[in-house]
């Protein structure tokens, strides 16, 4: 079984996310088309920037294609950078710490389709109701909605120069 995540960094939300039995060479892919039809519906996401490591399945043709219909700028970072997806390797590692390795009492996983459904209600348990301290303590959706009250009290402001240090959701990555 594998799993891939695109996380949102400005509000840690995670926007997109695929559970399949095997490792197929569109996962990454179909993560990356979740991703963007949920941010699409609130808001264009031409513009935002997607980060990812230097992995095959990121640089690919049909994933690059992807990015650029959206009207994503592509960044990736330098081989053997550890720090350059912090924000995605530590959600993976609560995903698999606090899910995947998870075992309650005569639990297992009976298959993919029972890791998929676990994985839906932790997406949105992460998006709704955990709090994170990158969000000023808020669940990442509540962020959002926060900022995006701020901006209809700001009419006309260029986004990101309401306040040094915010900004709008522009920057994505893979988990």
């Amino acid at each position: 079984m594998y799993a891939a995540l695109v996380i949102d960094l400005f509000s840690r939300v995670i926007a997109g996310w695929k559970v399949p039995a095997s490792l197929r060479k569109d996962l990454a892919l179909d993560a990356l088309t979740m991703a963007v039809f949920s941010r699409s519906r609130s808001g264009p996401v031409a513009g935002v920037v997607h980060h990812s490591d230097r992995g095959s399945q990121y640089l690919s043709v049909k994933y690059s294609q992807r990015l650029a219909e959206a009207g994503a700028v592509a960044s990736a970072g330098s081989e053997g950078d550890s720090y350059d997806n912090a924000a995605a390797e530590s959600f993976n590692g609560l995903y698999k710490a606090e899910l995947i390795w998870h075992d309650e009492p005569g639990g297992g996983w009976e298959g993919v389709a029972d890791v998929g459904l676990a994985t839906a209600a932790c997406v949105h348990w992460f998006n709704s109701q955990r709090r994170h301290p990158a969000c000023e303590r808020m669940a990442p959706a509540r962020f959002e909605a926060a900022w995006r009250a701020r901006q209809e009290d700001q009419p006309g402001q260029e986004p990101g120069k309401e306040n040094p240090g915010t900004g709008p959701p522009r920057r994505a990555g893979p988990g």
